[in-house]
């Protein structure tokens, strides 16, 4: 085998181990506030239990998915994309609810980054969507029939939320009485 073959061996060995490091390192990011999240739990209702194209999953929306312009501190609009933060505090039922949005990270107390979506005109004024990657949840069949059923009139989404706004669905349960 001649030097210059050996090179190209060993950079062609090198391009795939870092694609799959690459590969890796997101699976681990993603899952990282699994496993070292804050525990919190939110109201959420289901918008449409399965999909043929996607599997059984409930789509999921929050009170913290649609957020008025009013409430951002700025004069311009926000793009597709920007990234908000929504501040969160446990209420009374021990559920989290909306304490306010900022566009600058909060330095403490538990909160969501999210990421603005689209805009449109309502009688009450601009409304932005904010996606925060927890709006769906993929169950097995069984599991994704019996959600249709339990979460007609809204659930409780439990959520792990990372020290830097990252959330995941760890589990939604029926709506607590």
């Amino acid at each position: 085998m001649s030097e210059r073959t050996a090179r190209q061996l060993l950079a062609l060995a090198a391009a795939i181990v870092f694609q799959a490091l690459v590969l890796f390192g997101m699976v681990v990011l993603a899952q990282i506030p699994l496993w070292t999240g804050q525990e919190i739990q939110m109201e959420t209702t289901p918008v449409d239990p399965r999909s043929l194209f996607r599997g059984n999953y409930a789509r999921l929306q929050y009170a913290i998915s649609e957020l008025g312009a009013d409430q951002f501190d700025t004069d311009r609009p926000l793009r597709n994309g920007e990234e908000v933060y929504v501040r969160l505090v446990p209420g009374k039922n021990g559920l989290y609810r909306y304490a306010g949005v900022s566009l600058d990270k909060p330095d403490e107390g538990v909160f969501l980054r999210g990421r603005v979506s689209g805009q449109w005109w309502r009688s009450e004024g601009n409304v932005y969507r904010i996606r925060y990657g927890i709006e769906a949840f993929f169950a097995p069949k069984e599991r994704a029939l019996a959600l249709e059923a339990e979460l007609r009139d809204g659930g409780v989404a439990v959520l792990r939320v990372s020290g830097s706004g990252r959330a995941r669905l760890a589990e939604v349960l029926p709506e607590r009485n």
